[in-house]
């Protein structure tokens, strides 16, 4: 089990019900999908909120960012990075999810 922090934009935090960062425990190599799954388990609100709950898709204004890098696009099966998932580092960088700006 890998403990691993959770940053949520301000209106998810408020839905869930939690201030500052969430941790969670996440089983195996942790990928954004699992990830997403622990943090919907703990916290059903969500749902629905951060992917879309038939496709499982990112919903379109929602990214994701770990360690300077924008995750956003990545496969949802792909490894996050060590310092946000490795055994030894689990929770030296937390993982953000941003609620994204669109207009002009």
């Amino acid at each position: 089990m890998t403990t691993v922090r959770v940053v949520l934009p301000g209106h998810l935090r408020n839905l869930a019900r939690v201030s500052g960062e969430v941790d969670l425990d996440v089983a195996g190599p942790v990928t954004v999908r699992l990830l997403l799954d622990a943090l919907e388990d703990r916290f059903p609100a969500l749902r629905g909120t951060i992917r879309d709950r038939v496709t499982g898709r990112r919903r379109a204004f929602v990214r994701f960012y770990a360690c300077e890098q924008d995750l956003s696009n990545e496969p949802p099966d792909s490894p996050l990075p060590p310092p946000v998932s490795a055994a030894l580092a689990a929770g030296a960088e937390p993982f953000l999810v941003i609620g994204a700006m669109a207009g002009g």
